[in-house]
């Protein structure tokens, strides 16, 4: 079939809150200013730095892209973040770190008065994130804090857990720097802050105020603290870095490296839809290849390099595209880290058909090599 390629690629100034999945006509670290990256799962899985990371980054400065680190994780304080950067062979100082724990601090300091008393249910971050706003960390529910900030802390023990329901329950404010429920880890995936959160509102009865990602007071401190003016959000999660480009209009880039696999991208809601996607932090150096509908092909049919994916019945299959022009799309490229036009194309079709309210309950046989391991959207809930 022959597939013209018109309005398949967007230029990225232009592709802010655009559809996701669009493409570039140059590598995306030529095309922002700033990178917003998170840390865990996109520069590293715990202590260990992921793969083609530090190169990428270094690659992409010289390219003039500068990166910001914007981590949920409010564990560490700044300083200690840049030094565990610069051990994963990635030079950053202080200033190239934006945490949750300073979010969550600037949003308690802006409604209570200076020197109030806050319950710190965190780590060292958090604790100084505290101080630096100029209110007073403590950690007991008996110094009648005014609130509760509630950070990751892989140390948390019971007591101080109890200490934090105690003061939530007798009327302190409840802030949690992030909700992310899970953390990767060097053995797999963790409990995050999200799920002690969970913990304390069954106890207390009542919800915090999430300041992290992909809330809007995040965004907020990462562009104060960075001056980023066109800033594209890193990340390998959709419901904290991809929602969080969605809500504030920024275009976004999701890496397979962390949480996130291909049946996740494919069960995706509208507010968790990239607008590029790559393997890992080199898709920085390269143009992102464009998925686009093509309805010649069918209602729920799109194109990427290579590939025609097509939704039809509840079951998506590929075929090989002929491009404008008559030259027989060549042979599938090798299943190596970089093969994802297949992928591009068959999110692209599958979210049109869940959009119509036909989602994907099967998936061909025959498929490309880089959805060996895809799995429906109805299969999996």
């Amino acid at each position: 079939m022959n597939l013209p390629d018109a309005g398949l690629v967007a230029r990225p100034r232009a592709a802010a809150g655009a559809e996701p999945l669009r493409g570039t006509d140059g590598p995306l670290a030529a095309l922002f200013d700033v990178a917003l990256m998170d840390l865990d799962g996109v520069v590293n899985r715990g202590g260990s730095a992921v793969p083609h990371a530090a190169d990428a980054i270094a690659a992409a400065g010289r390219r003039g892209l500068r990166t910001i680190y914007v981590t949920n994780n409010a564990l560490r304080p700044p300083a200690e973040v840049a030094a565990r950067l610069t051990g994963f062979g990635v030079p950053a100082t202080a200033e190239d770190v934006v945490t949750s724990a300073q979010a969550a601090a600037h949003v308690l300091a802006a409604r209570l008065p200076a020197g109030a008393r806050v319950l710190v249910l965190g780590g060292r971050g958090l604790r100084q994130a505290v101080v630096e706003e100029g209110l007073t960390p403590v950690d007991s529910a008996d110094d009648e804090p005014a609130a509760v900030v509630q950070g990751f802390d892989p140390e948390l023990t019971y007591a101080r857990i109890a200490e934090a329901a105690y003061a939530i329950r007798a009327g302190a404010w409840w802030v949690l720097s992030n909700a992310d429920r899970t953390v990767p880890s060097e053995r797999g995936i963790a409990p995050g802050n999200g799920s002690i959160a969970a913990l304390l509102r069954s106890a207390t009865d009542r919800d915090p105020l999430v300041t992290g990602k992909p809330e809007v007071a995040m965004h907020q401190e990462s562009m104060r603290r960075s001056g980023a003016r066109q800033p594209i959000i890193v990340g390998d999660r959709l419901d904290t870095d991809i929602e969080a480009g969605t809500r504030s209009g920024t275009p976004t880039l999701l890496v397979l490296t962390g949480v996130t696999t291909l049946s996740d991208l494919l069960a995706a809601s509208p507010p968790h839809r990239p607008t590029y996607l790559a393997a890992d932090l080199r898709g920085l150096l390269r143009p992102a290849p464009a998925a686009g509908r093509v309805p010649a092909a069918g209602p729920h049919a799109a194109c990427c390099g290579p590939w025609l994916a097509r939704v039809e019945d509840g079951v998506l299959s590929w075929s090989p595209v002929t491009p404008a022009g008559g030259t027989q799309a060549g042979p599938e490229p090798p299943a190596d880290d970089l093969d994802l036009d297949a992928a591009r194309a068959a999110c692209t079709a599958a979210w049109a058909a869940a959009d119509d309210g036909a989602a994907v309950h099967t998936i061909a046989a025959q498929r490309p090599a880089c959805c060996s391991d895809l799995a429906a959207p109805a299969s999996r809930r």
